[in-house]
């Protein structure tokens, strides 16, 4: 399985997308677009174009429960997370998915700072990349360090020599999994018809934290 460890206090996995995932996301969402769910209500993105494919959550104003997705490709979304959490030595925990959605943006457009929340507080979320623009634009100053149409994921982490950002250049397929308290956004851009879309999966996470810690680690503690 191929992924990327990227640490600043709390852990953002990188992921490769499977051709036969993605493939199917994209057929589902071309094809389908039209009668999925809006999901601008209980969004906070300011985009045109978010629709849902799955919802498991308390019934509400805002959205009722559906599902769009098969079971293979709910499984490859469990089967990530529960990597990430065995690689991060979470221990004794129970998986429940809470929703997933598309967002497809235009120029302008734009995610501000955020976090998530699924059913409870506690969880994983993630960016699946879908689509993206040919060229974002200009860049009014500073072009060496492009900014236009970047995802940027926030650390929790302070103080010196930490890494307190992350900015990847993204790649289609790639998926970013990380925790549900962990600040991110995606900036606008200019001058171009095409569109960004991402994928976004909201996983619920219920564990012991105490179980979590390792024998070794408990003995470390005491000692």
């Amino acid at each position: 399985m191929e992924f990327n460890f990227v640490f600043f206090g709390q852990t953002c996995l990188k992921y490769k997308t499977p051709v036969e995932v993605f493939a199917g996301l994209t057929e589902l969402y071309e094809k389908r677009k039209k009668e999925l769910p809006k999901a601008n209500k209980q969004l906070v993105g300011k985009i045109e174009d978010e629709v849902s494919l799955y919802f498991d959550g308390p019934i509400n104003k805002k959205m009722h429960s559906h599902n769009f997705l098969p079971v293979d490709i709910l499984k490859w979304f469990e089967s990530i997370f529960r990597h990430y959490l065995e690689w991060n030595r979470v221990k004794e925990y129970k998986l429940h998915i809470s929703s997933i959605w598309i967002n497809e943006m235009k120029a302008g457009e734009y995610n501000p700072i955020h976090i998530h929340q699924g059913t409870g507080y506690t969880g994983l979320s993630s960016v699946m990349i879908l689509k993206l623009p040919s060229d974002y634009g200009v860049e009014y100053s500073a072009p060496e360090k492009p900014v236009n149409g970047r995802l940027q994921i926030i650390g929790a982490a302070n103080g010196q020599f930490s890494k307190t950002d992350y900015s990847p250049n993204v790649q289609l397929g790639d998926f970013y999994v990380f925790p549900y308290d962990m600040r991110h956004c995606v900036y606008p851009w200019n001058g171009n018809k095409d569109k960004r879309r991402t994928l976004v999966c909201n996983m619920d996470v219920e564990y012991n934290p105490v179980a979590t810690r390792t024998a070794e680690e408990i003995n470390s503690r005491s000692s």
